[in-house]
């Protein structure tokens, strides 16, 4: 199954993909709302509104998150551009509801920083709650997976050894456009990252080196994870501050991050008026 969240009447919706159309779960604010309210089974069967695929407007697939817990250095390729030692434990960082946005919104480039990189991730989307998960609780508190382009402020990231401010600027974050339910991912599926229509990433997404399981274990052991809570899991290589020369977004770039089962989050970035 594939969910996702609309502009709908003034507000938001949750609503279920079918095949080039959408129905409308109306009772239901957000993909969020809905897993709070029964989880995926609560959107099998339920008859609503429909609307071409090409007419909807997305939202973020979970509006308000309790939490974001992002995981840096998780792939290897990615681990070794970055010039890094391949971690332990997972290394773990946070973002803000506020650093959401949806899929087809223009994003702002803030004029405070010139080095702003793309980063194509697979995001985990928690269904149930779970606190100290063994690996089976953890593997059924997955509702299913999105895409996130982890928009990061490289110059603001390094000013420090703690990321945190390179990585929560306000709609720096896409989330979309849809959530795919687990069996929907093909056991070869791939991302790909293009930005300006080239090819700038292209990963295994089983190739992390703390897999979906492991860090909803990992995370959950310190905090329980709720229902629309959203793990960012990681990077491939292929990220511009890595490459030589180096490569930054500017204003008119077109970010499409594609991954094999879920389908494509495309974003144009503009310049911000402060």
């Amino acid at each position: 199954m594939k969910l996702c969240t609309i502009r709908w009447r003034e507000s938001t919706a949750a609503a279920r993909v079918e095949g080039d159309h959408v129905v409308v779960l109306e009772e239901h604010a957000d993909v969020g709302a809905l897993l709070r309210a029964g989880g995926v089974e609560a959107a099998s069967g339920v008859e609503g509104p429909t609307i071409s695929l090409d007419e909807v407007r997305f939202a973020p697939v979970v509006l308000a998150p309790s939490k974001i817990v992002c995981v840096g250095l998780n792939y290897r390729a990615h681990i070794l551009e970055m010039k890094r030692d391949l971690p332990e434990y997972p290394v773990l960082f946070a973002k803000f509801p506020d650093t959401l946005a949806a899929a087809g919104e223009d994003l702002p480039l803030p004029p405070e920083s010139p080095e702003i990189d793309w980063e194509g991730e697979l995001a985990i989307v928690i269904g149930t709650a779970v606190r100290r998960a063994d690996d089976a609780q953890a593997a059924a508190a997955i509702a299913g997976y999105t895409i996130a382009n982890d928009v990061s402020m490289r110059d603001w990231q390094f000013r420090t050894r703690e990321w945190l401010q390179g990585k929560v600027w306000e709609r720096s974050t896409p989330l979309g456009p849809v959530l795919a339910t687990p069996e929907e991912i093909p056991s070869d599926a791939r991302m790909r990252t293009v930005v300006d229509g080239v090819l700038k990433q292209d990963g295994d997404i089983h190739d992390l080196v703390h897999g979906p399981v492991d860090l909803v274990r990992y995370i959950s052991t310190m905090t329980t994870l709720r229902p629309g809570d959203v793990i960012l899991t990681g990077t491939p290589g292929g990220v511009g501050h890595a490459r030589e020369p180096q490569e930054y977004l500017a204003s008119g770039s077109v970010v499409e991050v594609t991954i094999d089962g879920i389908g494509t989050l495309v974003n144009r970035f503009v310049a911000e008026e402060p």
